[in-house]
């Protein structure tokens, strides 16, 4: 700095002690200007929180933020395009449903739930990310340069000013000691200051309705979301209430409020616990026999030329009123525990404790049987398997 500037800002210095210590009186500005310049420190203070507050709406956890600058700042540094993305917790949250589901396997009804769940929580977290990107270019990256540009340049047009009025207002009370040409050519630098910060300010105020457009597309890239959001959870609720509807034992419609399916799904009577049957030879003539426990007496018959065992119904079974009758297995068969009412066609109805010939299982959920010349499907879990279906 030359001996000239170095004069220049101790007499700034001094203007400025005087303003503040000894109550001397500088050059006033306008209310005018005064109330721009109130307006433009709100606007940056504004826009420094806004955009603070809205990043951390869209990436609330602060180490995970930190994080991700880190690895962005890192990739830039070796040239790689690439950049990490923020972990929606969405996501997470859907990985370990799918997990813990593909354990599970298809086969149970809460593996295969957990399993839908976790595909459409990744199916927001996606529309999440979208999200970001979209606030992130529409909202975020307008605000920042507008704070970067524009008023970047009206403050540092405003401290030039001051810097100015400061030595001009030095000069003035220096009057008789500072040449008077000297105080005109500060007055002329001031007033200049001021008219381009005035010009400025004013400019950024008159264009204060374009930012409605960019808070107008924060807010539809918000609906966006929300909107893919819903259409993707109405879908899973659908999927889970047809779920239950496949294992309840009372027809629902889809009017039915969801209460009342849950309710009617779940107030199924309950399944019994009942031992597998245990497939034995005779070591005498080779016939195949089933039962249930050692301690039930078995009776053979003869069906078809082939020597068979035959079970007594149990007491208190779903199938009291042959408690005095003799069960033939010598197919597959199964018998019903509840009464089951077709709500489709090609569906098998029965009555609690009718015995089921078994022709095949269709999947985890249903199979297909024969009733009196009937034929159709029915639930899995209507039934007890007596004779299970011989292995593919």
């Amino acid at each position: 700095m030359s001996v000239s500037g170095m004069k220049k800002q101790l007499h700034k210095a001094s203007q400025l002690l005087n303003e503040r210590l000894m109550g001397a009186e500088g050059t006033k500005m306008d209310e005018d200007f005064l109330r721009m310049e109130k307006s433009v420190a709100v606007i940056h203070t504004l826009l420094l929180e806004l955009l603070s507050k809205t990043t951390e709406f869209l990436q609330p956890n602060p180490a995970y933020r930190a994080k991700l600058s880190m690895l962005n700042t890192m990739s830039r540094i070796r040239g790689q395009g690439r950049s990490t993305g923020y972990p929606q917790t969405e996501s997470m949250l859907g990985d370990c449903m799918l997990q813990y589901g593909q354990e599970l396997g298809a086969a149970s009804e809460f593996g295969g739930a957990l399993t839908g769940v976790g595909d459409a929580l990744q199916q927001v977290a996606q529309a999440r990310d979208t999200l970001d990107v979209h606030v992130k270019r529409t909202f975020i990256d307008p605000l920042q340069d507008l704070n970067n540009t524009e008023l970047k340049e009206i403050r540092f047009q405003l401290k030039k000013m001051n810097g100015r009025r400061l030595d001009f207002d030095y000069k003035k009370r220096r009057k008789g000691k500072v040449p008077v040409e000297e105080v005109r050519q500060a007055w002329d630098k001031f007033t200049s200051s001021k008219e381009l910060a005035e010009r400025s300010m004013f400019i950024l105020l008159q264009n204060d309705v374009d930012r409605l457009s960019h808070l107008a597309a924060m807010v539809t890239a918000l609906l966006d979301f929300h909107r893919n959001a819903h259409r993707i959870l109405l879908g899973l609720h659908g999927n889970l209430q047809a779920r239950w509807v496949s294992i309840g034992s009372t027809p629902i419609t889809p009017e039915t409020d969801v209460i009342t399916r849950l309710t009617a799904a779940s107030n199924k009577p309950g399944r019994r616990f009942r031992s597998k049957k245990i497939r034995v030879r005779s070591e005498h003539n080779g016939s195949i026999g089933f039962y249930h426990q050692p301690s039930i007496t078995s009776a053979a018959s003869s069906v078809a030329g082939e020597q068979v065992t035959v079970l007594p119904s149990r007491p208190g079974s779903p199938v009291s009123s042959y408690a005095d009758s003799k069960l033939v297995l010598d197919q597959p068969c199964c018998r019903a525990m509840y009464s089951f009412h077709p709500n489709h066609e090609g569906e098998l109805g029965f009555s609690e404790g009718d015995i089921i010939v078994l022709t095949c299982q269709v999947d985890a959920n249903w199979y297909e049987g024969s009733l009196g010349g009937r034929s159709g499907l029915f639930p899995v879990s209507y039934v007890d398997v007596l004779v299970p279906l011989p292995l593919p």
